[in-house]
């Protein structure tokens, strides 16, 4: 079948951020069917396309995937009324090429919940079968962030969320808490799927040129975080850890922050002003050269606000990317990677916003580094288990060709 895929975010490996959605169109090639993929221009991303624009778009072929790439550039650094425009733009222009193309099936994933704008139109004026793939769940978590406080908004987003999810065929979740919530809003259970982020293992397996950033020695207990850093990451729980450790005289412990995102410049600043020289901050990486720096670290951290809407309804990319590499994972908030974690004893789970606890925990790490790599072997085996890549985009596949059939 043909398959047009809508992701505003869309990245190959070569690209410092997720690659869920170039992973599913590859499994969808090897299993017979042709992809086209319709993205925007990600800051951190590489479509793989280099050619220039015309009439603000390029297209062309990158690892067997047909990618149409439209000239909207967008970063999570933007304000959010730039975000917004960039998100409107690009579900309008998507319309354009829903309702022109030629394909058997319209797949479409988030965020933004506007991505599901051209599913809509596919469903309902080109009667195409529709699959939502909802990778956060708003409006419910901006608003429980407080990032969007103003009613008229929010409930126009509510709206789009209803007819988004009753325009689909079927849904998939990449969390236990968005799956529920998808059904909280009157959709049969059946239409839905959870199918979670995924353990890259092929990648993380046998790593290139392991490597650690500028001021970081092998010596050291080393703690990366790689992600966004961003309100919803509020990594300032980090460096209240760090200059907790400080005033212990724990100078053997590192902690290395990968990635990019709005709030970085303020929490550089505030590293500095504290002197913070525990901290290392590290611009992104891609995958290949992430796994490296991962063969070389100690400990993954998993770092959220303490939003009770994260808990259950969120899928990180990074926690996985941990577990493949073999990393131990320390978290700090409840819900179901917390509950992984306990349960397969692969790490640490912490209280929010304590950063005595979340020093304790890693000052028990580096004090005892054989059960710490006997943790990480244990995620290592929850990652070939459960989620491992190719079976869950296998999974994945069955689900769409399900739709068709």
């Amino acid at each position: 079948m043909r398959v047009l895929y809508f992701h505003q975010h869309f990245s190959t490996p070569k690209g410092a951020v997720g690659t869920r959605s170039y992973e599913m169109a590859q499994r969808l090639i090897a299993r017979g069917h042709q992809v086209t993929v319709v993205c925007g221009s990600y800051s951190g991303g590489q479509t793989g396309l280099s050619t220039d624009f015309v009439s603000g778009k390029r297209t062309g072929m990158v690892a067997g995937i047909r990618v149409i790439e439209l000239d909207l550039a967008y970063s999570n650094s933007h304000g959010l009324f730039k975000r917004t425009i960039s998100f409107m733009k690009f579900a309008i222009r998507s319309i354009g090429i829903a309702l022109t193309e030629k394909y058997d099936l319209v797949f479409a994933t988030t965020t933004p919940l506007t991505a599901g704008i051209p599913g809509i139109f596919a469903r309902w004026f080109r009667n195409k079968p529709f699959i939502f793939e909802v990778r956060d769940l708003w409006p419910e978590l901006p608003k429980a962030m407080g990032v969007i406080r103003n009613p008229l908004i929010l409930g126009a987003l509510s709206a789009l969320e209803w007819i988004s999810y009753r325009s689909a065929h079927r849904l998939i979740g990449l969390s236990p808490g968005i799956v529920e919530g998808i059904s909280h809003r009157g959709v049969l259970r059946e239409k839905i799927a959870m199918v979670p982020n995924g353990c890259d293992l092929d990648i993380f397996n046998i790593p290139t040129d392991p490597w650690l950033p500028e001021g970081v020695s092998q010596s050291q207990l080393v703690a990366v975080f790689t992600g966004t850093h961003g309100v919803a990451n509020k990594l300032d729980a980090v460096l209240d850890t760090a200059l907790e450790l400080k005033s212990r005289g724990r100078d053997d412990i590192r902690l290395v922050l990968v990635g990019q995102g709005k709030l970085k410049p303020a929490l550089v600043e505030r590293a500095r002003a504290l002197n913070l020289d525990n901290v290392i901050f590290h611009d992104p990486v891609n995958k290949e050269r992430l796994s490296g720096l991962m063969a070389s670290a100690d400990i993954g951290l998993q770092i959220l606000a303490n939003v009770p809407a994260f808990y259950y309804g969120t899928s990180p990319n990074k926690f996985f990317d941990y577990i493949a590499s073999g990393l131990p994972v320390l978290n700090n908030y409840p819900g179901w990677l917390a509950e992984l974690i306990r349960t397969n004893d692969c790490g640490y789970v912490v209280p929010p916003e304590n950063p005595k606890a979340f020093a304790d925990a890693l000052e028990h790490a580096a004090n005892d580094r054989e059960a710490l790599k006997l943790k990480g072997l244990k995620g290592r085996q929850l990652a070939i288990n459960h989620f491992d890549r190719r079976i869950l985009a296998d999974q994945f596949v069955d689900w769409l060709e399900g739709a068709v059939r």
